[in-house]
């Protein structure tokens, strides 16, 4: 069900407020994000799919936040709209097609 809304606020372009585990922290972290992608990770040794989105609240110079469903503790769907421009400066290669225009 979580990943069927996920999805759908990819193509929709609406923000989520996810609420996951960090490792790194230790802990809960709650953030506002844009869902960019569901698949498997192309830089982590397990490739099991995993959800990929733009964090706009890390501390981190690296916004993306890869995070295996297990790690995944709430997904609030908004209807708060993204633009893909905010934060998409590379050329993309993603899992799932979607009708992003010029960042498609």
């Amino acid at each position: 069900m979580q990943k069927a809304k996920f999805i759908d606020s990819i193509h929709a372009k609406t923000k989520i407020k996810l609420t996951f585990f960090s490792k790194e922290d230790g802990r809960q972290l709650t953030r506002l994000c844009a869902p960019m992608d569901f698949g498997p990770s192309r830089r982590a040794l397990n490739k099991d799919d995993r959800y990929h989105l733009w964090d706009y609240e890390s501390d981190q110079k690296n916004h993306v936040l890869s995070l295996l469903p297990a790690q995944v503790v709430n997904l609030e769907f908004l209807n708060e709209d993204f633009c893909p421009s905010e934060f998409v400066t590379w050329q993309t290669n993603w899992f799932l097609p979607r009708d992003w225009g010029i960042y498609s």
